[in-house]
């Protein structure tokens, strides 16, 4: 399945790169991995350029010419059988070394494959980026403090994720099943290079590190892990439901996440966080 920010290509400013030779090491045959063969590769760097047109401040904005260099030690320094682990790979690490690129189109061409029969060239394309996603965290067995802190640094090491804001902690009754301790929430903001079932697999995890069993829904728990939103989707599969189907109706979830995105718009009601959090306040 493909993830489709509201913002689109149209919005960033584009730095192009187009076919780089690359001498490497790639491919599903041996000799192909020892002896070598030139690679193409073609590049759109999806970045802001405002502040490098406005000042010609080279470094405002990206180097073409670093970023081939990077392209090429890379593809130079690793080895793999896959033109698809090749695009991927690179497009990763390119996204998270080079400052201010937010998405990259990435198409590497492999010129005479090996495939018997005569073709110019064969070739893998792949669009990547950074999202943007807001967590609610919540405990309320043991040390919850603790746990909470805990689960943030462990977000933050997640190699292809940055942790950008975290609210304040706040302590709220519990919810649904009320015979249980308070409860410690949060929200915080971070940017990823995973899709949605991928960081929901890295949050469940974490959760099974900090000893979380499921045996009672809306029930006591170490920790709780939550995806509230991922950049605009709207997104409905059996273990994931993208806005979280009941975050509207919970202050302890719109409490902190107002604290740290306030006007940011729910995609399906098109209210902001503080609209909601305010509706059900005037509730109470």
């Amino acid at each position: 399945m493909k993830y489709i920010n509201k913002k689109t290509s149209q919005d960033y400013d584009q730095i192009k790169i187009t076919d780089l030779e690359v001498f490497a090491n790639h491919g599903v045959f041996p000799e192909e991995n020892k002896l070598g063969q030139k690679f193409l590769v073609s590049a759109v760097l999806y970045t802001d350029t405002r502040k490098a047109g406005k000042t010609d401040d080279l470094t405002a904005s990206i180097h073409y010419g670093e970023v081939s260099a990077f392209i090429t030690k890379y593809m130079k320094e690793h080895t793999y059988q896959l033109l698809e682990r090749v695009a991927e790979t690179l497009a990763e690490e390119m996204l998270k070394s080079i400052s201010g690129l937010c998405k990259i189109d990435l198409e590497i061409k492999k010129p005479w494959a090996p495939v018997g029969l005569p073709l110019k060239t064969v070739s893998v394309k792949i669009s990547r980026e950074w999202h943007t996603t807001y967590i609610a965290l919540g405990s309320n067995i043991g040390d919850s403090e603790t746990y909470l802190n805990e689960a943030v640094e462990k977000i933050g090491q997640i190699p292809t994720c940055t942790v950008e804001k975290v609210s304040s902690y706040l302590v709220t009754e519990p919810y649904g099943v009320t015979d249980q301790p308070d409860f410690l929430n949060a929200c915080l903001k971070m940017r990823t290079l995973l899709y949605p079932e991928e960081l929901l697999k890295e949050l469940n995890r974490i959760e099974k590190e900090a000893g979380r069993e499921r045996i009672i829904h809306w029930g006591p728990r170490t920790l709780d892990l939550d995806i509230l939103l991922y950049d605009d989707i709207v997104l409905e599969e059996d273990d994931l439901c993208i806005p979280h189907v009941e975050m509207h109706k919970r202050s302890f979830v719109l409490e902190p996440l107002a604290e740290i995105a306030p006007y940011k718009r729910h995609p399906v009601y098109g209210k902001t966080v503080r609209e909601m959090l305010e509706e059900i306040q005037a509730q109470l």
